[in-house]
């Protein structure tokens, strides 16, 4: 560890940080409805909306870790301050689609600048222990979101306005802000081994780097998009819907908790194969069952996609070593990307699978403006009933392909010799 670096002060501060982009997806997964009805946005504008947030974030992630090396973690993180205070107080006055797009496009800058200066910090201040300390790391994701729904329903109760609710957000961004700007940063720790960029840069095509990057695709659709659209898509199924985010989150939160002995025991690899099972059966409940087995399937969706994202980045971190920061940024980058991709394509296909509900040549945005009880509302009610189980049953596809493609990763692990780590130049 580098003189004079604070590490438990620093990883206090990048958990408040991680706390607003958390809490970012966890109020705006409250409020994907109510902009719809409140604005008249289609569920395709609403995709593109949610969407946009995940463009921003490998953009910025991608950026960050190619830049983080050279301009150092704590300018990238003045940046994602700046982005988050653009982006919340836009949301504020947003006054329809475009001005929702932009403020969801700097929070996803935002959140992508956290994540390519904090994953590499995390990694740099606990090199002995980097898994379990991501894992802790990220649970405030979860942790965010659970009380990011909790706001959105607590301020609904009360009758006050989801502008309120979106300006809670300030409150953790004025306190990381502050934090942030009286530290000092360590470098990070490809830069403390002394391995040069193009030895970084030649790292990323080991065939194992690319295999994790195609499985983070899947693994970050999984969590994120689930979690991101259950409101819109069980809304009409149970009228709980948002609690079962809370709940799903929660159970992340405990589960990243207590990382340590998992991932001790089992293996990152071991770990994520195990994930995969439990994601598509939890998938499958949500989709399947009503009543309180949804809640049965939220808690076992929850025990699955609780180590994705962390263990995902801890595995890289501990067995490719030498693509660095550069390597975490490309996975969250990646894993990003593919969410925003799969937004806009769900986000259209779930209007078709309405409309293929509704009575032939219905014009959905009638449907939309239905006043409540009406024949039209009703009918509407009744396609988004079985809609969104359906999007559910294509999700589910993808955990069940990374059930084999973990598998082929423990089998393959097993006669690999495990990389050294990084040893700090002049390292005491």
């Amino acid at each position: 560890m580098q003189p004079n670096i604070h590490r438990g002060q620093l990883f206090m501060a990048s958990c408040f940080a991680l706390l607003v982009t958390s809490l970012s997806f966890g109020i705006r997964a409250g409020l994907l409805d109510t902009w719809g009805t409140e604005f008249n946005l289609s569920k395709s504008e609403l995709g593109i909306i949610s969407a946009s947030a995940f463009w921003g974030f490998p953009l910025a992630v991608i950026i960050g870790g190619m830049v983080v090396d050279i301009i150092g973690m704590k300018k990238l993180l003045v940046t994602a301050f700046v982005f988050h205070l653009l982006g919340i107080l836009l949301t504020i006055v947003a006054g329809g689609y475009w001005t929702l797009f932009l403020s969801t496009l700097f929070i996803g800058v935002a959140n992508g600048t956290v994540e390519a200066a904090c994953n590499p910090l995390v990694a740099a201040i606990y090199p002995d222990n980097k898994t379990t300390k991501l894992n802790h790391f990220h649970l405030w994701f979860p942790g965010g979101i659970v009380i990011g729904t909790l706001v959105v329903l607590a301020f609904n109760k009360m009758g006050l306005g989801w502008k309120v609710q979106v300006a809670t957000m300030l409150i953790p961004t004025l306190i990381y802000g502050y934090l942030f700007s009286r530290l000092k940063f360590p470098v990070t720790e490809r830069i403390a081994a002394g391995v040069s960029t193009g030895d970084m840069y030649r790292s990323l095509l080991n065939p194992l780097f690319i295999f994790m990057m195609v499985c983070m695709f899947g693994t970050a659709i999984t969590e994120l998009f689930t979690n991101q659209w259950i409101d819109v898509l069980l809304r009409n199924v149970t009228s709980n819907a948002i609690l079962i985010l809370t709940l799903t989150t929660g159970v992340m939160v405990i589960g990243r908790g207590l990382a340590e002995p998992v991932v001790h025991r089992l293996s990152p690899q071991g770990v994520l194969l195990l994930s995969s099972v439990f994601a598509a059966l939890g998938i499958y409940l949500l989709g399947h069952t009503s009543g309180n087995m949804i809640f049965v399937g939220a808690l076992i969706f929850g025990v699955g996609v609780c180590y994705f994202w962390p263990t995902m980045l801890g595995f890289v971190s501990e067995n490719l070593p030498r693509t660095g920061a550069v390597g975490l940024n490309f996975m969250g980058g990646a894993g990003m990307f593919a969410v925003s991709v799969y937004m806009m394509f769900i986000g259209g296909h779930y209007d078709t699978l309405l409309a293929q509900k509704l009575p032939a040549g219905a014009d959905l945005k009638l449907y939309n403006e239905a006043p409540p009880g009406s024949a039209m509302a009703s009918a509407l009610t009744e396609a988004k009933k079985a809609a969104g189980p359906e999007i559910l049953n294509t999700t589910m596809i993808i955990p069940v392909i990374l059930i084999i493609a973990f598998t082929g990763l423990v089998v393959y692990m097993r006669g690999r010799k495990k990389d050294q780590q990084l040893s700090p130049v002049g390292a005491v």
